[in-house]
C-alpha cells in the first residue's frame, strides 16, 4: 500500500516538498539509479571502499548502468566477480515496476509504472517516421489542475526522484532494444561516441510532458536529464529534449540556464478570463508575466523557438478573433516562437468538447498567415488514453483482478 501522504496543491505559495534523491527501499539497499557518479563514488566510500576504488567503481558501474543499461552487478564483467555479491548486498539498480504496457492501434505505447512506495504513475512512447518520443512524467498526479487534463483531476501525491524520471527512459530503451553492444573501452574514453547518437534509434527525443508540473520538481527533472543529456550517460542532444511548463514564471529563467532543454508553454487561452478557467495558474502568473518570461528565456532564437501549445475546446477558444489574438501577442513580445494546435482528446466527466475540424483549419491559417507555424498536432494513442492531457493512473480505472484478466486474455491471443 502506498504511504506517503498527499502534497498540498499550491496556493499564494509555490510548493516546496521536502528533497529525496532516491526512494527507500523495504530491503534496505540503496537505488543507484538516477544518482551521478560522484554521488555513486561517495555511497561507495560510505560503504567501505576506499577513496582509489571508490572512484574506479563509480566510474564502472556508471558506465554499465547508462551506457549499457545493465541492472545487475552480476552482468559487470569487469567487476571482480567475489566484488559483486557484495555490491549487491548493499545496492540495488532498479527500473519503475512495470504493471500494464498497453499498445494503441497507432503504434502508441503507454506504461503504468510502479515507485518503491507504491505509487503509480505513466509514460508514453509516440513513434513517427523520422523521430521516437518519449514522454516522460515528473511527479505523481499533478500540482495543478488545468481543467481539460485528466492528469489534472487527480491529486498530487508527491515528487518523482532523478531515478524514477530518468528510469522511464531506461525502461523505454530496454522496450525499444535500444542498448548500444560492444567493448568497455568507453572507460578510458576512447569509445566511438557515434555508437550512442540518436540516429538510426527508435528513441530519439524525449518530451517533459507527462503527468506532473516539472518545474514544480525543478531539481530532481534537472538531475534526470543531466544523466540523459550527460556523455557518459544516456549521451541525448539537449536539442532533442523539450520541457513542458503550464506558466511557472520564476524557474523558468533558471531552466534555461541551467538545464538549457527546449521550451513549450502551456497556453491554451490568449484572455486573462478564459485561462483563469482552464489554467488556473494564470490566476498567479498571468498571460503577460509568462509571454515576457518566454521572451527571456536563454537560447531562445529563431533556431530554438519556444512552442506554444494551444489545446482546440470547442467554443471555449477557438474563434478566430482568438486567433488574431494570439499572432499579436507572439508579435508584440517579439517571441521566436511556433504553435501546437491540439485537437482536445476525450475523456469521461469532461466539460468540454472538440472544436470541429474546419473551426481548427480556420485558426490555424490565422496563424500560419501571419508567419508563425501553426500545425495541427494529430491524436495519438486515444484508444489507450495515452493521448495529451489524457493520462491518469490506470489503478483509478482498474481493479487488479481486472489488469489480469486481461493479460490472461492477451496471453491466449498471443
Amino acid at each position: 500500500m502506498a504511504d506517503t501522504a498527499l502534497m498540498s496543491i499550491p496556493g499564494q505559495i509555490d510548493p516546496v516538498p521536502a528533497p529525496r534523491d532516491v526512494t527507500p527501499r523495504a530491503d534496505g539497499r540503496i537505488d543507484l539509479m538516477g544518482l551521478p557518479k560522484e554521488r555513486i563514488q561517495e555511497l561507495f566510500a560510505e560503504a567501505g571502499f576506499d577513496a582509489k576504488q571508490a572512484k574506479l567503481r563509480s566510474k564502472q558501474v556508471f558506465h554499465w548502468i547508462y551506457h549499457r543499461g545493465v541492472g545487475e552487478f552480476a552482468d559487470m564483467t569487469d567487476i571482480a566477480k567475489t566484488m559483486r555479491p557484495w555490491l549487491t548486498e548493499r545496492f540495488v539498480i532498479a527500473r519503475p515496476d512495470v504493471v500494464e504496457a498497453q499498445h494503441s492501434t497507432d503504434g502508441t505505447r503507454k506504461w503504468l509504472l510502479k515507485t518503491a512506495d507504491g505509487h503509480e504513475y505513466e509514460m508514453v512512447f509516440i513513434p513517427d517516421a523520422d523521430r521516437g518520443t518519449l514522454c516522460v512524467s515528473s511527479q505523481v498526479g499533478c500540482t495543478l489542475n488545468c481543467t481539460f487534463c485528466h492528469t489534472g483531476t487527480m491529486k498530487l501525491v508527491r515528487n518523482l526522484t532523478p531515478g524514477e524520471i530518468v528510469g522511464q527512459v531506461m525502461l523505454a530503451r530496454d522496450a525499444l532494444g535500444e542498448w548500444p553492444k560492444g567493448s568497455m573501452a568507453g572507460l578510458d574514453g576512447a569509445e566511438d561516441s557515434s555508437e550512442y547518437r540518436a540516429d538510426g534509434r527508435l528513441l530519439t527525443n524525449i518530451v517533459m510532458m507527462g503527468m506532473g508540473e516539472p518545474l514544480y520538481n525543478f531539481d530532481n527533472v534537472k538531475a534526470a536529464l543531466k544523466l540523459v543529456m550527460d556523455g557518459a550517460g544516456l549521451a541525448l542532444s539537449r536539442r532533442r529534449i523539450t520541457l513542458s511548463t503550464s506558466g511557472v514564471v520564476p524557474m523558468m529563467e533558471k531552466c534555461g540556464e541551467e538545464i538549457g532543454v527546449n521550451l513549450a508553454v502551456s497556453l491554451h487561452a490568449v484572455t486573462k478570463e478564459i485561462r483563469d478557467e482552464i489554467v488556473p495558474l494564470n490566476k498567479k502568473y498571468g498571460i503577460e508575466e509568462l509571454l515576457a518570461a518566454c521572451a527571456a528565456y536563454p537560447g531562445a532564437s529563431n533556431a530554438r523557438r519556444i512552442t506554444f501549445e494551444y489545446v482546440m475546446l470547442k467554443d471555449k477558444n477557438d474563434s478566430d478573433e482568438h486567433a488574431h489574438e494570439l499572432v499579436r501577442l507572439i508579435k508584440e513580445y517579439d517571441l521566436p516562437a511556433k504553435v501546437n494546435l491540439i485537437p482536445f482528446n476525450p475523456w469521461p466527466g469532461s466539460a468540454y468538447e472538440c472544436s470541429t475540424p474546419e473551426r481548427i483549419k480556420s485558426f490555424s491559417n490565422i496563424v500560419f498567415e501571419a508567419g508563425i507555424s501553426a500545425p495541427v498536432r494529430t491524436p495519438r494513442g486515444r484508444d489507450i488514453d495515452a493521448a495529451c492531457g489524457q493520462l491518469k493512473t490506470a489503478a483509478e480505472k482498474k481493479s487488479r483482478a481486472e489488469r489480469d484478466r486481461e493479460a490472461a486474455a492477451a496471453a491466449a491471443q498471443a
